[in-house]
């Protein structure tokens, strides 16, 4: 961006001062951006995390920001155009704004009751609300900007302004481990990020790494996985998740939560809105009185698998066989099943629960020869970090109210004690 077309500057707290253009101003300034001040970036983390209230807000400025850099690294710059460059900037800008409230606690009922996800919902609000007339008014294709955001612009030839965006090493992944850990204080996002982005280029039509970073790749892959384990996925910020989620599930006929038919009704679903409306409504008053004074599930079972086999991979994969030993363990336990919850990294109410899949083959990198040809490479013969860190994070919970946390840990250990016993070896 030329100083020709700054407008101001925003000061964020992991990346400094933020230049925008008045066009990004006045996108900042609508509703649905705005909105995003009142959707925190990790709902039920501030139970473990007292700092971590950070807002979807500043993450879409910093992903704005990271495009930015991207856009700059002279691999990248060569292939883009002026207006292109622009583009991929508010796309960065507004990725998230078809987020519901608490953020990914909302995608479950997102998921479950009307088959979409936040992406498909940010596309929708691209193009329906506010926001379509103030991008078309600052000279751009509000089509355009909602496919980039989403990643499925699929211009043929240049599949790297998707992946910019959203890929395996995107600007928002690398935004969401820096700023996630620098507000929850728990200190796995020191990732030479500013490294990763000039190494990144073009290889046919796809972003790569230079393997000239592959400290700085591995680093950000174990950010990642530590950041799960600590932030995403700590067992404490799931019982207030899954309390969340509950309550909002309970709820969702008598407060109208899935139930809206524009782009404004959606819109009007914040953290603040919604907790009001939770705490009003008589099915789910009780959950949030309990979330007030941290009165929350207890988890009374943990098991880790370190192998693949079919058995694990239905328990992460299908809600049906969750619930099937959930019935069982509610059984020998003597509890109604809804006493209990079993708790796996891949539902979709687990912040960034995408991220469990881990996939680094997906990361293109490339070597370069004595004549500066590109030549792609496998990360499994250059890193055996990669190779160690495929496939899921596979933790299985169990979590009941605080009364109930011996039986249902008894009753759990002989119920998924059943399961391979292979499953348990970890090597």
């Amino acid at each position: 961006m030329s100083m020709s077309q700054q407008w101001g500057e925003i000061k964020d707290p992991v990346h400094g001062y933020v230049y925008i253009t008045k066009v990004e101003r006045d996108v900042v300034d609508s509703f649905p951006v705005q909105r995003l001040h009142r959707l925190r970036q990790l709902a039920g983390a501030e139970y473990v995390y007292p700092g971590a209230n950070h807002t979807r807000f500043e993450h879409s400025i910093g992903t704005m920001y990271l495009a930015q850099e991207v856009t700059k690294n002279p691999n990248l710059s060569c292939y883009l155009s002026k207006d292109e460059i622009a583009a991929i900037r508010l796309a960065a800008l507004v990725h998230d704004v078809g987020h519901g409230p608490f953020s990914h606690v909302f995608e479950y009922l997102l998921e479950k009751y009307l088959g979409k996800n936040h992406e498909e919902m940010t596309f929708w609000i691209i193009r329906k609300s506010e926001l379509s007339d103030v991008i078309r008014s600052g000279g751009y294709d509000a089509e355009i900007i909602a496919k980039l955001a989403t990643g499925s612009l699929c211009q043929k030839g240049k599949a790297y302004m998707d992946q910019i965006i959203q890929s395996a090493i995107d600007v928002d992944k690398l935004d969401f481990v820096l700023r996630d850990t620098y507000h929850t204080g728990a200190k796995y996002g020191n990732v030479d990020v500013s490294r990763l982005i000039q190494m990144l280029d073009v290889l046919e039509e796809s972003l790569a790494v230079d393997i000239g970073a592959l400290s700085a790749l591995e680093s950000f892959i174990l950010a990642r996985i530590e950041s799960f384990r600590s932030i995403y996925f700590h067992r404490v910020s799931r019982a207030a998740q899954i309390m969340l989620a509950t309550a909002m599930e309970k709820a969702k006929d008598a407060i109208g939560l899935v139930d809206y038919k524009t782009p404004e009704e959606y819109l009007a679903l914040d953290d603040y809105t919604v907790w009001t409306m939770l705490k009003l409504c008589e099915e789910s008053r009780s959950i949030m009185e309990d979330l007030e004074r941290r009165k929350l599930l207890k988890c009374s079972y943990e098991k880790t698998f370190h192998v693949k086999d079919k058995a694990i991979s239905k328990l992460f994969s299908s809600e049906e066989i969750r619930n099937d030993l959930r019935d069982k363990i509610a059984e020998k336990a003597k509890l109604a099943p809804e006493s209990l919850v079993i708790d796996v990294p891949t539902v979709p109410s687990v912040p960034y629960h995408h991220s469990v899949l881990l996939e680094p083959m997906e990361i293109l990198v490339f070597s370069r020869t004595k004549k500066g040809k590109k030549v792609a490479q496998r990360l499994s013969n250059i890193s055996r970090t990669f190779e160690a860190l495929r496939g899921f994070l596979n933790v299985v919970r169990v979590y009941t109210d605080e009364k109930h946390r011996d039986k249902v840990a008894e009753a759990s250990s002989k119920v998924l004690g059943e399961l391979p016993y292979s499953a348990t070896i970890s090597y």
